[in-house]
């Protein structure tokens, strides 16, 4: 295996029709959408598909991978723009990503390059003979997008995520940020004009370097950080462009990714955004079934349009049937689990989707370094050897995530948190205005959905 990927008009300011629900109820259709996504990605990079019988016409068909990520884009796409909104402070939301995020990612480099070989590639930070590049593209969270070998191989997706916060925080400062359904269909049109008719990693190429490209971007992005966490409008808003432009930069002329996956990516998670919309009525039912159908048929056409020949060495698929089943796949579960938002869901679905941000960073190396412990080969022959194989890896998993979630997440949430208000109370946000969050806005916001589906 190998690594790499994936209107509005306002109808009403009222608040959403359908009744309120409890707060659980209505998160954990999300964490058990994400807890399925978890599992998933974890059991394709454990390949679980060799160990069965009808393993090789899965693989011909459906990407494993693709479907975990495009899941995960989804559910993110619809929860983190109502985060961001739901606050009205741009300052708060930046200090909540960063606490969520970081503090898991940096104890995750931590404990994987204790535990692997300096060969292992798996871990690859501050082991490409550029260490400082490697560590400020990787601390920047943009290191796919700026011609650096990702420091974890499964890390390549908080780089769309990052551009992503970018964007949103962009178009809430301008008061664009409505504007969920044509932004969604126009990405997905691009995807299919542009196919793979767009180059790769254009800026590295013609600026000689990537270190000359990480000297340009990284003030960039700093003074932009700095400006949305700085409280005040004006500079929260020229930060907001700052970081808005410099992402779409870097996703347009600098990716890895063919363009029609890179821009399908983006689609997916505005379009995501549209169903909360659609939800909480600030968008008409029929334009958000038309802007999310356009998205789905673009998806799975632009993956029997371009995914072909020596495009399959950059989406790392086995063909156009595997990527477009996936990428429908994906929308469906997510129908599903939006239909069902009213249902208690299992626990264990619920509790796997609160870990499953720590799942998806540690997964592989701890794969990784319990194969030789046990001198497990990663093909047991008989039937009980697989299942016993496969038990032990996704245990080992599941108990450290929890570890981490309850040692490391929720202590540093906690923590961001409690930033949060001294901030608040040390200097008030002048936040920018905007319309303010619906009464049946999301009451909580969801740990991170992240997640990398393709990595060796």
């Amino acid at each position: 295996m190998k690594l790499i990927p994936i209107l509005t008009r306002r109808t009403s300011a009222a608040p959403a029709t359908e009744p309120a629900a409890a707060s659980g109820a209505r998160l954990g259709w999300l964490d058990a959408l994400r807890g399925i996504a978890a599992l998933i990605v974890a059991l394709h990079h454990f390949d679980v598909l060799r160990m069965l019988p009808f393993g090789g016409a899965v693989w011909r068909n459906f990407d494993m991978g693709l479907f975990g990520v495009m899941l995960f884009f989804i559910v993110s796409g619809y929860i983190i723009p109502a985060s961001l909104e739901r606050r009205g402070d741009v300052r708060g939301f930046w200090i909540g990503r960063i606490f969520r995020i970081y503090p898991a990612l940096i104890a995750a480099f931590v404990l994987s390059m204790m535990i692997l070989p300096a060969g292992d590639g798996s871990v690859a930070l501050l082991r490409t003979g550029d260490n400082l590049a490697s560590l400020v593209a990787n601390g920047l969270m943009l290191q796919d997008l700026l011609g650096v070998i990702n420091g974890m191989n499964v890390t390549w997706t908080l780089c769309y995520e990052m551009v992503f916060y970018f964007l949103v925080t962009a178009l809430f400062t301008r008061g664009l940020h409505r504007h969920s359904a044509p932004i969604a269909v126009g990405l997905a049109g691009l995807a299919l004009v542009t196919g793979t008719a767009v180059g790769t990693q254009l800026l590295n190429a013609e600026l000689g370097s990537t270190r000359m490209l990480l000297l340009i971007v990284t003030p960039v992005v700093l003074v932009g950080l700095a400006g949305v966490l700085s409280g005040n409008r004006t500079l929260t808003g020229v930060g907001a462009l700052l970081l808005g432009g410099i992402g779409l930069v870097l996703v347009t002329l600098n990716g890895r990714a063919p363009a029609f996956e890179t821009w399908m990516i983006f689609s997916t998670m505005f379009a995501g955004t549209v169903v909360y919309r659609a939800q909480h009525g600030q968008l008409g039912r029929v334009p958000a079934l038309l802007a999310c159908g356009f998205v789905v048929v673009a998806g799975a056409l632009a993956g029997r349009l371009y995914n072909h020949g020596k495009v399959l060495d950059l989406t790392w698929s086995s063909g156009w049937k595997a990527w477009s089943v996936a990428y429908l796949a994906a929308w469906a579960l997510f129908a599903v689990g939006f239909l069902l938002r009213r249902r208690r869901f299992p626990k264990v679905l619920t509790w796997l989707g609160a870990i499953s941000f720590s799942v998806y960073l540690l997964h592989i190396p701890l794969l990784r370094t319990i194969e030789p412990l046990l001198g497990i080969p990663p093909q047991p022959s008989s039937t009980l050897g697989r299942i016993a194989w496969t038990a032990i890896f996704l245990g080992v998993v599941v108990a450290v995530s929890h570890l981490m979630y309850h040692l490391v997440e929720m202590p540093m949430q906690r923590l961001g948190r409690r930033v949060q208000k001294a901030v608040e109370r040390r200097r008030p946000a002048d936040r920018p205005a905007a319309p303010a969050p619906t009464a049946s806005a999301t009451s909580a916001e969801p740990e991170p959905a992240l997640s990398g589906p393709r990595a060796d």
